[in-house]
């Protein structure tokens, strides 16, 4: 299983990302992304913000849950106080993706039984909700702490290698 975490500024521009894979059931936490479909990842999430924008104004809560669904791609969002969105799409089998099978790729591979008990396997289960959701908390946390920084404006890609360790922690522990 592999993720894409991105963080989306006010004027919708990334200001962090990070791709990461399970750990969890024996993964080793490497994303298994394509190479097209690392490019394809920034689109849908990009695509996503259209269904935030609808969302964020019928819910009272920061976590959105999973707010939409692309071939088996899966998104979810945590709202800011200050309109900052944070983007997690999961993908349970990143072979079994349609732009993954254009030519020069490897045919994709029938799901293994490890991959049927992950938490993108079910992304509407509760505790794949609850997982991502205290992720989310988790990087929230930090990106307080970040962007109470003095020296960080408002708005700019976000370069702290402290920052981007407190994610990787975050994802080892719920993902």
């Amino acid at each position: 299983m592999s993720y894409y975490f991105s963080i989306i500024g006010t004027r919708d521009s990334p200001l962090f990302e990070y791709e990461f894979g399970t750990s969890k059931a024996g993964g080793d936490g490497a994303a298994r992304f394509r190479e097209e479909a690392r490019h394809m990842n920034q689109f849908i999430v990009h695509s996503s913000l259209d269904i935030v924008e609808e969302v964020q104004w019928g819910n009272n809560g920061l976590y959105l849950k999973n707010i939409d669904k692309f071939q088996n791609n899966n998104i979810h969002c945590f709202l800011t106080g200050g309109n900052v969105k944070f983007m997690l799409l999961m993908n349970p089998d990143p072979n079994s993706t349609t732009y993954a099978s254009y030519p020069g790729s490897n045919r994709p591979q029938p799901a293994s039984a490890r991959q049927s008990t992950l938490l993108a396997s079910n992304p509407n289960a509760v505790q794949t909700e609850e997982a991502v959701r205290q992720f989310m908390l988790d990087v929230y946390d930090g990106w307080v702490k970040c962007i109470m920084n003095p020296f960080y404006t408002l708005n700019k890609p976000v370069t702290s290698p402290v920052f981007r360790q407190r994610v990787a922690q975050a994802a080892k522990r719920y993902l």
